[in-house]
């Protein structure tokens, strides 16, 4: 059983990436929650302290909220126009011994037993080869081949390193 296709990535493929990476590690957890508590202290804190303390706090609180999405976007746009490499199409081939690429001159192989974990989000397919490098697939890219790619991960991996919708 095999499957092939061709991804061309674009901004908004690695800024999900980026922002799904971000949001589900301790790091975005404990940003999230330090706004809600800046939030919350400006809220709870009006009247009580002077008018600049009160704001200085919602600052606080907007500000992480929106650093971290408007860093990501910023840094998925750069590192797109900065590397040749993604910009370009990368060549996928899945089988039974893994995951096969391929770009020009250049390939790598992926076999299973290396596939660190295979996530299923809204949009992407997210093949990790360690904690933080991953494969990044569009599912608009690969309609046809999207079930077989589910079926052959299936059976290759360990309920506990795939996490399918």
């Amino acid at each position: 059983m095999k499957t092939e296709f061709d991804i061309t990535l674009n901004s908004s493929d690695m800024y999900r990436f980026s922002m799904y990476h971000a949001y589900t590690t301790s790091q975005g957890i404990l940003s999230i929650l330090i706004a809600a508590l800046c939030l919350f202290m400006s809220v709870r804190a009006y009247g009580t302290v002077t008018w600049t303390y009160t704001i200085l706090y919602a600052g606080f609180g907007i500000l992480f909220l929106v650093y971290i999405p408007v860093h990501l976007y910023l840094r998925s746009k750069q590192r797109l126009l900065a590397s040749e490499e993604l910009r370009n199409a990368l060549h996928y081939l899945v089988d039974d011994s893994g995951i096969h690429t391929s770009q020009k001159d250049a390939s790598a192989d992926l076999p299973w037993e290396a596939v660190y974990k295979l996530i299923e989000t809204k949009r992407n397919i997210l093949i990790y080869s360690s904690r933080v490098n991953a494969y990044i697939i569009p599912k608009s890219q690969i309609e046809k081949e999207y079930r077989e790619l589910i079926q052959i991960a299936a059976a290759h991996l360990p309920k506990y390193r795939l996490k399918t919708k």
